[in-house]
């Protein structure tokens, strides 16, 4: 029972805000250390090893520093802006703009706190102009911040392939399908609800004398003009990875490029931006890898002390079966993720369920999917979800967190909906 007990107090230190690679790092060490002897981590040293000479991996600082640089070049928020323009005149089309440009946010930058911030520092102050509902206003936001776990290059699609033994390029392609019915229920969302709610999200008005009707014609061309490259970005980013012309980190090389080649374009580009970007990529960089050099130490403690062992024969012997396995296994999930983040459940997690999976016959594939749909449900559930803590930290004075979490309520349900539809349905995304 040493390595549930390891389990228990890792939560439980998480849950008191200890730093995650430190917290499993230390209880690995500890409980490895009383177990088994300082002996069953002379091995580590290549473990970490052959995580830094890990090629896969060297996509996820790319596409990171490609998200922020295309935020701290100002183009997102010139992206937003310009989406807004083509889609104001329509009830509750400050959030349908909202829905699209974080879309497409997600599928040019995969970074979720990058896009809350900048559609909370700009689309939030625009909907409570036009009196937008609060709570639908928070939704929004929050919701579609999160399209890029989903939506490809996602980071956590990148770290369930490393961690599964899948093909990225192959979980780019199948995320594709359910990431955009994804967005297609966030916006059929939208429409009945102000529809149902009236008020709740007016149409911009505008006066259509002769030269504001040609003043709206410019506003259009020049919002094409700041979609239309971005677009060609994502569509380079990503089809070089479909078409097999390119691996998944040659192409966030690219994208890297492209965001800076981007911002010359936009005459945003500056030294000090590609600074800040460099350094908060760093950052951020740093943080993953040293959750995976804890989590790695925690797992292999795990190991060791027979915790995977337990745990595979309490899962073998759940009713049902394959489909009792899926149902428990995405229900712990979810409950994680009210607590602990996507990073900490993909390195600890999932190589504990994985061995069952391939047990059972699941299709790896669709369970990737499956863990990928729900993790991102994790950035909304409340007390922990990172988003909610984005948006909040951005928002005017008189947003109250009872706003946000009203909002995002129906936003989770509808990714639970979405989760449930490809555990049930899996050819209908042709998984």
């Amino acid at each position: 029972m040493i390595g549930l007990l390891m389990f228990a107090t890792a939560l439980l230190f998480l849950l008191f805000g200890f730093p995650v690679a430190f917290t499993f790092g230390g209880i690995a060490l500890l409980f490895g250390a009383l177990s088994e002897g300082v002996q069953i981590f002379a091995f580590m040293p290549f473990r970490i090893q052959s995580i830094m000479e890990n090629s896969t991996l060297m996509a996820v600082p790319l596409f990171i520093f490609m998200g922020i640089m295309l935020q701290k070049t100002e183009l997102a928020e010139q992206l937003l802006e310009s989406m807004a323009r083509l889609f104001g005149k329509v009830s509750g089309g400050l959030a349908i703009s909202t829905i699209l440009v974080g879309t497409l946010l997600a599928a040019s930058t995969g970074v979720v706190g990058a896009s809350v911030v900048a559609m909370g520092v700009i689309s939030l102050p625009v909907m409570l102009k036009y009196h937008y509902n609060r709570p639908l206003s928070c939704g929004v936001i929050c919701a579609s911040g999160t399209l890029g776990q989903i939506i490809p290059p996602s980071i956590i699609l990148i770290v369930l392939g490393d961690v599964m033994g899948i093909p990225v390029g192959d979980l780019f392609r199948a995320a594709v399908i359910p990431g955009l019915v994804l967005v297609g229920f966030y916006i059929l969302y939208v429409l009945l609800y102000t529809h149902i709610v009236e008020g709740s999200a007016p149409a911009i008005p505008f006066d259509q004398t002769s030269e504001e009707q040609a003043s709206i014609r410019r506003q259009y061309l020049d919002a094409m003009k700041a979609i239309i490259p971005p677009m060609i970005l994502i569509i380079v980013v990503l089809g070089s990875i479909f078409a097999g012309i390119a691996t998944p980190t040659e192409s966030s090389a690219v994208g890297g490029v492209g965001a800076i080649l981007l911002s010359i374009f936009y005459r945003k580009f500056s030294l000090s931006a590609l600074l800040e970007s460099a350094e908060e990529t760093v950052k951020i960089t740093a943080m993953v890898f040293a959750i995976l050099v804890g989590a790695t130490a925690f797992s292999m403690a795990f190991t060791y002390t027979g915790g995977d062992r337990i745990v595979e024969e309490y899962l073998l012997q759940l009713p049902g079966e394959k489909w009792g396995f899926l149902i428990f296994s995405m229900l712990f999930i979810l409950i994680l993720g009210f607590f602990i983040d996507f990073v900490e459940i993909a390195f600890i997690v999932v190589p504990i369920l994985l061995p069952i999976a391939e047990i059972l016959g699941i299709p790896l594939l669709w369970y990737a999917i499956l863990i990928a749909m729900n993790l991102q449900t994790s950035f909304l559930t409340p007390p922990f979800g990172f988003s909610l803590f984005y948006l909040k930290g951005v928002a005017p004075p008189e947003i109250q967190t009872t706003d946000i979490y009203k909002g995002v309520t129906p936003f989770i349900l509808i990714q639970i909906a979405v989760l449930g539809s490809i555990l049930l349905f899996p050819g209908m995304y042709n998984l």
